[in-house]
């Protein structure tokens, strides 16, 4: 559509530049110069007027518009055109479906040829439905930022409550949290706890949180209460308001959830609140997954229980295992001890009529009877000593009776005269056995009695375990500025993997690792690591590619 302006009316150029623009709004617009008379309406308006635009071209309003209508839009008009302010009211249009209402918005286009007046119109009902659109979406979007922000309150309280449970080994403290945190978090009147039995078909109130009279300690027979009951422990939920008032509570709404887990139930937790307070789909949720995490640290509590109290009884076996033995051992000491005078006697008689020393002097296949027997009972009583001086020495080192008498020690002349004791043994059973000394290596101070019985023992397991050509080697040298490394590695023989973790333990003998056949107590590494420990060293094992190795890391100085 073109646009038409009547002859007497001069049409302002900015009105036949925007025509096209105009035209293509989809709403209904139209405009009138100064003397009130319409001098353009666009496509949409002459839509819904029905009427062509060279008809409406130089109309008045009361051509248009209702009467009342146009009487008052003058009035309004001539304000208007002196305050210049954009402005909107309801008018009625005479449409081609009758009259309608629409909602009428101003505003003033200053031109060359004077003001004029542009109207653009919309349906009053679409307006409005347009509002009610748009305040429903909002008031959507409010509720879903308000849930929004309630789940996310509901996800910190969660992760809250958990971190706290879940932190503690406390069963009491565990559920007295819950009860705390979920009254104080749902802003309810209080809650409990009850914990069942079974065995004896109970449940009982064992903490609570609550502004409500107290009903710790109250004891519910199960099969009194089927409909309850029956729910919880089958792990669900559920939610009532009383109908008659409580003796205790009065009126008031509940929600039950269950403690429980897939071993079975441990309880419930209980929310309770005025009677007009339903509780929503979130906390309910909430209070579900307190109770889940409820049963875990409850069974996690309960687990720790069950092992300190076996750490308990352990400690208590083991205190009285050490003091067997040790009561043992000294009882045992006495008449060991009066054994070997005994024998030393025997010797110097035998020795003195039957030529026992010299007897003993032949290979062992070789001596007489009472010789063979001599030599076994007097080798069984010094194994019956040993065994009993271990006892008594690992006795008194983990009872930490065992002290320190440190000294200097000068490392050239201690090691290799302990070392020579054993050169004639490596030397019968075809080993050889070698000491070396790093040079510049300051003197030592420890406790030399520990150090004697260390390696005393070590060289006799190398000596025992070396079998006919194999090499023993014992190397000192400094680690670090404070610290010297011993290493004494023997070869040709080899412990299995899966042995060398039980090595130090008491009584324990690696299995055919004995070419000798001279059998011991299984005491020895046990005593040795904890004379190391008491020195403040350590000691390492190493084995395979058919040799082994055992490092003793210690101090210049012993503290």
């Amino acid at each position: 559509m073109s646009l038409f302006v009547a002859p007497s009316i001069d049409a302002p150029e900015s009105i036949a530049s925007m025509a096209r623009f105009l035209n293509a709004v989809a709403y209904p617009v139209y405009a009138k110069g100064r003397d009130h008379r319409w001098i353009f309406a666009n496509t949409a308006c002459c839509q819904l007027l029905d009427t062509p635009l060279e008809q409406l071209v130089g109309c008045v309003d009361s051509d248009v518009v209702a009467v009342t209508d146009a009487e008052l839009l003058r009035s309004q008009d001539d304000n208007f055109f002196k305050a210049g302010t954009v402005a909107s009211r309801p008018v009625t249009l005479n449409t081609r479906n009758g009259q309608q209402q629409m909602w009428c918005k101003r505003s003033l286009l200053q031109t060359d040829g004077g003001p004029i007046l542009i109207n653009t119109l919309q349906d009053i009902s679409e307006l409005t439905q347009i509002r009610h659109t748009n305040r429903a979406l909002r008031q959507k979007l409010d509720e879903r930022n308000s849930a929004l922000d309630k789940l996310t309150e509901f996800e910190a309280t969660l992760k809250r409550i958990t971190d706290r449970v879940r932190d503690s080994l406390d069963e009491k403290q565990i559920l007295q949290t819950a009860v705390q945190e979920l009254t104080e978090a749902l802003d309810v009147r209080g809650s409990n706890t009850s914990l069942y039995d079974l065995e004896q078909g109970t449940s009982t109130i064992y903490y609570e949180y609550t502004t409500l009279p107290s009903d710790r300690g109250r004891v519910s027979q199960m099969e009194a209460f089927p409909e309850v009951y029956h729910q919880l422990l089958e792990g669900q939920y559920f939610q009532f308001c009383s109908i008659a008032p409580n003796p205790v509570r009065g009126l008031v709404s509940m929600l039950a959830c269950a403690i429980f887990d897939d071993r079975g139930v441990l309880g419930d937790l209980w929310l309770i609140n005025d009677k007009e307070h339903g509780f929503s789909d979130d906390e309910i949720r909430l209070v579900q997954q307190v109770a889940n995490q409820c049963a875990i640290a409850i069974r996690q509590a309960r687990l720790y229980q069950e092992s300190q109290t076996q750490v308990r009884e352990l400690e208590q076996v083991n205190n009285l295992k050490d003091d067997f033995l040790s009561t043992v051992s000294h009882e045992l000491r006495t008449p060991v001890t009066s054994m070997r005078v005994a024998l030393q006697l025997l010797g110097v008689t035998l020795t003195q009529e039957l030529g026992l020393e010299q007897e003993l002097t032949k290979p062992n296949a070789e001596q007489g009877r009472i010789a063979r027997y001599y030599r076994i009972l007097k080798e069984e009583c010094e194994r019956e000593i040993s065994l009993i001086n271990d006892l008594l020495d690992l006795q008194r080192l983990d009872v930490g009776n065992h002290d320190l008498a440190l000294q200097q020690i000068n490392l050239d002349d201690w090691l290799p005269a302990l070392v020579s004791s054993f050169q004639e043994r490596a030397t019968s059973r075809q080993q050889q056995l070698k000491v070396s000394i790093a040079r510049n290596i300051p003197g030592l101070r420890s406790d030399l009695s520990s150090l004697d019985r260390i390696w005393a023992e070590l060289l006799n397991n190398a000596c025992k375990y070396t079998p006919p050509g194999g090499d023993i080697s014992l190397s000192v040298e400094r680690s670090d500025a404070n610290t010297l490394k011993f290493a004494l590695v023997n070869t040709g023989v080899e412990i299995p993997q899966g042995e060398l973790p039980r090595i130090f333990d008491k009584f324990y003998r690696v299995p055919s690792a004995d070419p000798w056949k001279q059998g011991g107590t299984g005491l020895g590494l046990a005593l040795v690591q904890k004379l190391v420990h008491h020195i403040d060293g350590v000691i390492k094992v190493t084995s395979g590619d058919n040799r082994t190795c055992f490092t003793i890391e210690m101090p210049l100085s012993c503290a």
